[in-house]
């Protein structure tokens, strides 16, 4: 209650600090990543700060403090971009497409006309703080050192090691698996070897292939900035990085203390009443209750290959339970009586309904921590990067399976749903996560309006920052200080067998003609 009291008191007072101007770069086209920090941007608003967003989703209403930059340019051939994702790649190959993806996104942020005009030109404008999504696009990093701003990063996905780079933190792969590689902390020996390869291949490829792109993007678009301020020392200065994570949802680790938990950032404590068709259908489950089917912002239902959309429908047409489908066409043919339809749902307010018993969904982040959160079981049908991951930690936290939506079959499909739905230790489970990460002092929001603000308030926060963010690699690993204590046992193991070789020369030990001689 403690907890509850002092979220409540925060957001009652006024900001205590001078309104600042904040610009928030958060471009990438998938509806989610924006979904997930608006309403911290909007909070932020609604303290007094005054807020420019460069994003791909503009708001439809004039919110107060609040101004869009919008980036549609970021749409081009997305669509195409994700299915490709979805095919199978060797690693490094992946790396340079992904990488050229971000370049590109980065490369339409800063050649947008309305940033060119009122964002670039040196004295145009200028701004208290950078809030950036941290994703692969370390050139527009940049508006820190062009408006000598702070720089906050918010990871949509948690944390990996690249994230961790930009604050110096430690992050060891022998129990920290790479997002895409579908591992726990709890790793075999096999799991620990794919990981380092894995991680190695994603690291070289990083810093090799990718950052050379955002150099000359940084170079060419920050050109004073550049000179002052490179970009390997830009992407190792951040004050604070928010991350969409809490140690209840995943595994507990270690973070550096400007690394700040706040899992579940989008979620409203105060579920609405569903609309009154979806309430009526929902209500005339019975006591079977409802199954809730979403694959997500980023993949859609309609383009299932046909033989999977018809094991789907075979499969809820023999389910006593009713089925909420979100499905991006009008119409789907063969719909059973028991399924309902709609381009778009009320997720958290679906999620957060008590006849609703299961959650099948792609594994992304957001409709895990919304599952969590609501106490929901699910089902997962991961299609690519860190959705795998998400989901085989559902399968070992107990409150979730997971099936290749690819080969499984229309028995296996059926028969994991009726697992899930019966079998009682799922949703105990999910309830026993629910109580876990809703048991905090602060609501994620909260947590991160206030931290933001205290980095306002003490001008960058700078007195947070590790050591580790102004070393290099090789002073950061130690591998300087290895390298030298071998040098230094390597000339001493040689001055003494020098030593050894010359004493016995002169003391004639070890000569066997001169013993032979005396003998």
């Amino acid at each position: 209650m403690l907890g509850v009291h002092l979220s409540v008191l925060l957001l009652l007072l006024p900001a205590c600090l001078q309104a600042a101007r904040i610009l928030a770069v958060f471009p990438f086209p998938g509806p989610s990543q924006y979904i997930n920090v608006v309403p911290y941007l909007k909070t932020l608003a609604s303290r007094g700060h005054q807020v420019t967003s460069i994003n791909a989703f503009p708001q439809k209403k004039l919110v107060k403090n609040f101004r869009d930059i919008p980036i549609p340019e970021v749409f081009n051939n997305y669509d195409e971009i994700i299915n490709k994702l979805a095919d199978p790649m060797n690693l490094w190959l992946e790396n340079n497409f992904v990488n050229k993806f971000f370049v590109d996104i980065t490369r339409s942020v800063l050649a947008n006309k309305e940033v060119t005009e009122t964002l670039l030109p040196p004295g145009k404008d200028h701004y208290d703080l950078i809030i950036v999504e941290a994703l692969r696009s370390d050139a527009y990093y940049g508006f820190a050192a062009h408006f000598n701003a702070p720089i906050i990063g918010i990871s949509t996905f948690g944390t990996d090691w690249n994230i961790d780079e930009l604050v110096g933190n430690v992050s060891p792969i022998s129990y920290t698996p790479l997002v895409t590689a579908g591992f726990t902390d709890r790793m075999t020996f096999g799991e620990r070897v794919s990981n380092f390869v894995d991680t190695t291949i994603a690291w070289v490829n990083y810093k090799l292939v990718h950052m050379p792109e955002q150099e000359k993007l940084y170079e060419k678009y920050f050109p004073i900035a550049s000179k002052r301020v490179p970009l390997n020392e830009l992407n190792r200065n951040f004050s604070l990085v928010l991350l969409n994570q809490h140690f209840s949802l995943s595994f507990p680790r270690s973070y550096v203390p400007n690394m700040i938990q706040v899992g579940g950032l989008h979620i409203s404590h105060k579920p609405a009443a569903l609309p009154k068709d979806l309430e009526e259908f929902v209500q005339g489950s019975g006591t079977h209750g409802v199954i809730y089917f979403s694959l997500g912002s980023n993949v859609k239902s309609k383009d299932l290959p046909a033989e999977r959309l018809q094991l789907i429908l075979k499969t809820f047409a023999t389910l006593p339970q009713r089925v909420l489908w979100k499905f991006e066409d009008d119409q789907l043919p063969g719909k059973p009586e028991n399924v309902f339809i709609s381009k778009w749902f009320p997720q958290p307010d679906i999620l957060a309904h008590p006849m609703v018993k299961l959650f099948i969904t792609h594994g992304g982040l957001l409709s895990t921590i919304e599952s969590i959160h609501h106490g929901k079981p699910v089902l997962g049908l991961p299609f690519f990067y860190d959705q795998f991951l998400n989901v085989k930690r559902a399968t070992q936290a107990g409150f979730g399976l997971g099936l290749d939506h690819k080969t499984m079959t229309e028995q296996e499909f059926k028969e994991t749903i009726e697992r899930l739905v019966k079998e009682p230790r799922f949703a105990e489970k999910a309830r026993q996560m629910s109580d876990r990460y809703r048991d905090q002092p602060m609501t994620p929001l909260d947590t991160a309006i206030w931290w933001t603000e205290y980095v306002l308030r003490h001008k960058g926060a700078y007195h947070m920052r590790v050591a580790g963010q102004d070393l290099g690699f090789f002073a950061y690993y130690s591998l300087d200080v290895i390298a030298a204590l071998l040098a230094g046992a390597l000339l001493i193991l040689t001055v003494t067998l020098g030593l050894i070789w010359k004493i016995a020369k002169i003391t004639g030990l070890g000569n066997t003609k001169n013993k032979q001689k005396t003998q």
